[in-house]
């Protein structure tokens, strides 16, 4: 332990800002509703929705900045975290777990199930936090691992406090990633590949490229992975394996102190930081889980009898759509989940694609399907981004791990977040409950809905589809088992099989060999400006998607 931190170490924490200030209020539920509406022209102007959290903490920060009294307050880097999580909240909450879902419906031709899949969707994103916030923190969605947009917004807001040389390293990866995304390169991919785990990000990396370059061999110039449901295989295969491996960390058995005695005494930490250690139990997050299952049971209950689909199923059949709906929400927001924590990308489309095609296969009928998919399309995006915006707050607190009560703080801080981005949900909500007849009646609708309606309509005319996706399931099952539950190198896969964007397997592949390279040649001390880069790169590209909205 260093002199600083022992003299530290008597002093208390200042109690952790609250969410429900008044000035605080005031100003999440302002960027909360910014957030929403950037997300909402995003998701259906271009299909997409991009990380809002950075503009939040630097709206804050120049708030925080005014000679009035009241403001300077925001000067605090806990204010500017939930500041930030607020609009992100806002963001993701909007497009992807309310429009979307409304979306689909719109497309499909049935307005009349507007509100009852808004009922749903807001019942979905209200359990998805939920879940998130009683499982983070816990060794399954460990703080420790990358959520690379969280590091960067976390560095973004240290590097305005701290300025100086943390500044300048952050400034040169914004420029870089400013300037890669101006150009149509996905510049969040380097960055993220400067973070994360290294086999995680090497298979994704993969993946994007073999995307991109399967179809230039012989015979496969006319093929289509996706068409043929080989990502969606390997996903579903990986998927399984992957929950296994949360049953494991969810279930073993704590090992007996006489068994786990000679470890230590082989192996000591002298001086082990306590913001290393999970703050979740596996009790604990059983039980977090555990009710969020019950929780999305009884929203998929009530979705049957307001949308009116009960009347389409017997009862046997009802059951088993209320128990299907409900594991495709959970398993959904699970693997997005882990996907978004170690690569910092979610392919939520892709898997609703796949809940979408499973349910045709099983055979229910057209509209009990639709209301099914627009539940499972509400969760997921939103449980990543709020996983991002924790793990920023873990980073901005963690300098307190050396005093006294630093793990109640962090839990204290982390409920705060959890409120702030529950304030963003509720403005979300109002905006998308606003906006969405104007922006559907002018033929606004995100690409990713039509796609989901077309696939009802049309149904599984192609039986060797499903087969298909069994076979490749298998290897998607090989690959995560031989990862373990700490690279989902399966999930990681697929994931990059489910995404075309060009060059990103280049710049995943190529900022992974400087990073091994950085690091062999001047240690792991290297790893802190290569992350600070990472996070400028991925910031960059967040303000260059803004500036596309713009332009």
């Amino acid at each position: 332990m260093t002199a600083d931190a022992r003299s530290g170490a008597d002093q208390q924490i200042p109690p952790h800002p609250r969410a429900f200030e008044p000035g605080t209020l005031v100003l999440t539920v302002v960027l909360a509703a910014v957030g929403a509406f950037i997300g909402i022209h995003l998701i259906t102007q271009l299909g997409i929705s991009t990380h809002t959290s950075v503009i939040g903490a630097l709206i804050a920060m120049m708030v925080g900045r005014i000679g009035l009294s009241g403001f300077q307050k925001f000067r605090s880097v806990h204010r500017q975290n939930l500041a930030q999580t607020a609009i992100s909240a806002g963001t993701f909450g909007a497009a992807n777990a309310i429009i979307t879902p409304l979306a689909i419906t719109w497309a499909f031709g049935r307005p009349d199930l507007i509100w009852p899949m808004f009922i749903g969707a807001a019942g979905g994103l209200v359990v998805d936090a939920w879940i998130l916030y009683r499982a983070f923190g816990s060794k399954f969605l460990s703080a420790r691992n990358a959520w690379p947009p969280g590091v960067a917004a976390a560095e973004a807001i240290k590097a305005g406090d701290q300025g100086g040389r943390r500044a300048k390293v952050l400034v040169a990866g914004g420029v870089i990633g400013f300037v890669l995304a101006w150009f149509g390169l996905s510049a969040s991919a380097a960055g993220v590949a400067l973070i994360g785990n290294v086999i995680a990000l090497l298979m994704f990396g993969l993946g994007l490229l073999i995307v991109q370059y399967y179809s230039l061999l012989p015979g496969l110039a006319d093929f289509s992975l996706a068409e043929n449901y080989i990502p969606h295989g390997i996903m579903i295969g990986a998927g399984v394996i992957a929950l296994v491996q949360a049953g494991f960390i969810l279930f073993r058995r704590q090992r007996a102190k006489r068994d786990a005695q000679p470890v230590q005494e082989a192996a000591p930490d002298p001086d082990p930081d306590p913001a290393m250690a999970d703050t979740v139990s596996p009790r604990r997050l059983r039980g977090g889980l555990g009710s969020g299952f019950l929780l999305f049971i009884a929203v998929a209950i009530l979705l049957a009898f307001v949308s009116g689909i009960y009347a389409e199923m017997s009862i046997p059949v009802l059951i088993g759509w209320v128990l299907y709906a409900a594991v495709a929400a959970f398993v959904s927001e699970l693997i997005v989940g882990l996907a978004a924590m170690h690569a910092g990308w979610f392919p939520a489309t892709a898997i609703t694609l796949i809940f979408l095609v499973l349910g045709l296969a099983i055979g229910f009928p057209p509209e009990p399907l639709l209301v099914l998919v627009g539940y499972t399309a509400s969760t997921g995006p939103a449980f990543s981004d709020m996983g991002y915006d924790l793990k920023t707050g873990w980073i901005l607190r963690k300098v307190h791990s050396r005093h006294p009560g630093y793990a109640d703080y962090e839990r204290s801080g982390r409920k705060q977040q959890y409120y702030s981005a529950m304030i963003g949900f509720v403005v979300a909500m109002g905006m998308a409950a606003l906006l969405w007849k104007p922006y559907f009646e002018a033929d606004r609708i995100p690409p990713v809905a039509v796609v989901f309606a077309d696939t009802i309509k049309v149904g599984l005319t192609n039986t060797e589809a499903l087969q298909t996706m069994l076979l490749w399931a298998l290897l998607g099952a090989a690959l995560q088992a031989a990862g373990g539950a700490t690279r989902q190198m399966g999930i990681m896969l697929a994931t990059g099989l489910l995404i075309a964007a060009p060059y990103a397997g280049w710049l995943v592949l190529g900022a992974l060999a400087v990073k091994l390279v950085v690091v062999r040649l001047k240690g792991r001390q290297a790893e802190e400006d290569l992350q600070l880069i990472g996070a400028g790169i991925i910031t960059g590209d967040a303000f260059a998607s803004l500036g596309r909205i713009f332009r």
